[in-house]
């Protein structure tokens, strides 16, 4: 029975691995966190393959001197959390869907494509990014970014 489990838990993180990973690639193009759902698929693939790990160790590390980088100023982390509140204010709009005003030059159908996904896309693109700007605050504030990229590269935890 050990054995099923453990098979099924494999199908399932490999499927969910990449799901995200063709999502993260149509997300790159989409509306929506491209980056952050590759990342996740490779993070959940490198667990079953070597080259999704190979491939998963540099963009750590990058992602994390990213992020220590991100708070090491109030004007970065202002200006952070204000381009959080427009992709959300975009959010409300599509998801709101007012009509077209009377200045929109072209046809209606033009008038905030995509319709409510986008909108759910871009608010939850808007929450993750909130998150992970708090996430870095209280993690990487005050440290220095290539001391944290560096301890990310020889697979310290931090």
């Amino acid at each position: 029975m050990l054995r099923g489990r453990a098979a099924i838990k494999r199908l399932v993180l490999e499927t969910l691995g990449w799901l995200l990973v063709v999502g993260g690639i149509a997300a790159l193009i989409l509306p929506g966190p491209g980056l952050l759902m590759l990342f996740g698929g490779l993070a959940i693939l490198s667990q079953q393959y070597d080259w999704a790990e190979r491939r998963m160790r540099p963009v750590e590390w990058r992602a994390k001197k990213a992020a220590a980088e991100s708070v090491q100023t109030w004007p970065r982390i202002v200006l952070s959390v204000m381009a959080a509140a427009v992709i959300a204010a975009f959010g409300v709009l599509w998801l709101v869907q007012p009509q077209p005003p009377s200045w929109w030059p072209i046809d209606d159908k033009w008038w905030l494509p995509g319709g409510w996904p986008t909108g759910i896309t871009l608010g939850a693109s808007a929450a993750i990014a909130l998150v992970l700007l708090v996430y870095s605050f209280r993690k990487y504030r005050g440290r220095k970014p290539d001391e944290v990229a560096e301890e990310a590269r020889s697979g310290g935890a931090s």
